[in-house]
């Protein structure tokens, strides 16, 4: 049983094969009125018939190429990860190879395919590019190789197991991409040079005056004892805790550009966090929607930036109305320094705010609150239409009292000493990282 599947099994005829005997059939129904041919489309099935046994015993008397899937053994979510595969021709012979990979349902995609030419035992490694846009597991199936000759008339099929699982985590890849950003105010369109609000208190070192220090820092009694200018040196304040707030409620649902908002948060919290890192700030973690989630303690070691992928990994949307209450009672209990809390939420109308405003403000009590909350992009697309009919001019009109509420929102917070941020899901990272280093910078907390 096993012989017959090896060999008749993995047995495929090509498009070639069916227009070669299609012609000899022709042949056949033309020496029905010219018998004088009669032996032309004998001989012709003849030769189809050896040559397509040739092509069989070449493809299955030798071993069959083969081929390695080489990629990471973690995902990052929204980016493009690359994948490699190593094939081989085995064969003495020059093939053709048609190469297909199981990939993952997540992806949707069932037609990948690609068409390789091979020398004689020649190994090529190709490369694709997958772009999840779900965090969690993702399983490879087999590869799968079509083996072709330069006869073409039939396929030897051979499946390769090369089963795998791949955890998708939040876009780690990030990282890297803002790291710049911890050590300048860069803005998205240049930089800006933020102005300090008097002197950090943390002190650093006594050294030598030189020309630009500001000669309200000289030491005199250091100075004294040296014969010399002396000055105190300081440095930004560390240790400073840093809350990142997930919203998990149903708003956090809506898809832009292919992920969540809740995802576009948890992207942004991952890169926010090894920012306050970078800085020696602590930073923590706090995730909820009708019920309290996860809750991770500030901390700055090392190992923090990892505790927060691993706990980010797992979140999810749920489909009920956030417990703002709840939330303000939590951080009452858990966070007893006065902190920057980053709040990652969505509103989408001014009466929304005002349900949960009460309990913004007692959190902006006792620490510095920083509400982000997103564009809807869709809308404001809608906005900027021109209208040529009536059902036009009512869409854009809706689209234009929908995005001017959002900006009610900001001066409702505003108007109670709560900031705020109001940017699209794409510029979600870069606005928030900005308005940390800010803070940051003006010593605001």
């Amino acid at each position: 049983m096993r012989l017959i599947k090896k060999y008749i099994g993995n047995l495929f005829v090509t498009t070639r094969f069916y227009i070669v005997v299609g012609i000899c059939i022709a042949l056949f129904i033309v020496s029905f009125f010219f018998p004088f041919i009669t032996q032309i489309p004998k001989i012709v099935w003849y030769v189809i018939i050896a040559i397509t046994g040739i092509d069989y015993l070449f493809l299955f008397i030798q071993a069959p190429p083969v081929a390695t899937r080489i990629m990471s053994d973690r995902f990052s979510n929204g980016d493009d990860n690359k994948i490699e595969l190593q094939v081989t021709n085995t064969m003495s012979f020059d093939v053709t190879l048609e190469i297909i990979d199981e990939l993952p349902i997540q992806l949707q995609k069932r037609d990948w395919i690609v068409i390789e030419k091979f020398a004689p035992n020649q190994q090529k490694i190709i490369h694709y590019i997958v772009h999840p846009t779900e965090r969690g597991e993702y399983h490879f199936g087999n590869i799968i190789i079509y083996v072709r000759s330069k006869l073409g008339l039939v396929m030897r099929r051979s499946i390769i197991e090369a089963p795998s699982v791949v955890a998708v985590y939040p876009s780690f890849m990030q990282l890297r991409k803002y790291e710049l950003l911890s050590n300048t105010a860069m803005l998205e369109h240049g930089n800006k040079r933020m102005r300090k609000i008097g002197h950090s208190m943390e002190f650093e070192q006594i050294k030598e005056y030189v020309s630009g220090d500001d000669i309200r820092t000289i030491n005199w009694k250091a100075t004294a004892r040296k014969s010399s200018f002396m000055v105190n040196n300081y440095t930004d304040e560390r240790s400073q805790q840093v809350y990142c707030i997930i919203d998990k409620g149903r708003l956090m649902k809506m898809p832009f550009a292919g992920l969540s908002l809740l995802d576009h948060a948890i992207n942004s919290t991952l890169v926010l966090s090894n920012i306050c890192l970078q800085k020696q700030d602590k930073v923590g973690l706090i995730t909820f929607s009708n019920k309290i989630g996860a809750v991770l303690a500030a901390d700055r070691r090392p190992i923090q930036r990892e505790n927060i992928l691993q706990l980010l990994y797992n979140q999810n949307t749920a489909f009920l109305e956030s417990d703002f209450e709840m939330l303000y009672l939590q951080t009452r209990n858990r966070i007893k320094q006065r902190s920057l809390l980053i709040l990652f939420t969505n509103f989408e109308s001014l009466s929304g705010l005002k349900r949960q405003l009460p309990y913004l403000r007692s959190i902006a009590k006792y620490h510095l609150l920083l509400v982000v909350f997103f564009e809807n992009t869709e809308l404001k697309q809608l906005s900027t239409i021109n209208a040529d009919n009536v059902e036009e001019v009512y869409v854009k009109t809706i689209a234009e009292k929908f995005a001017f509420e959002k900006r009610l929102i900001v001066k409702e917070l505003s108007n109670y000493g709560i900031l705020s941020i109001l940017t699209s899901p794409e510029k979600l990272t870069v606005n928030t990282v900005n308005k940390y280093l800010e803070l940051k910078t003006r010593q605001a907390l």
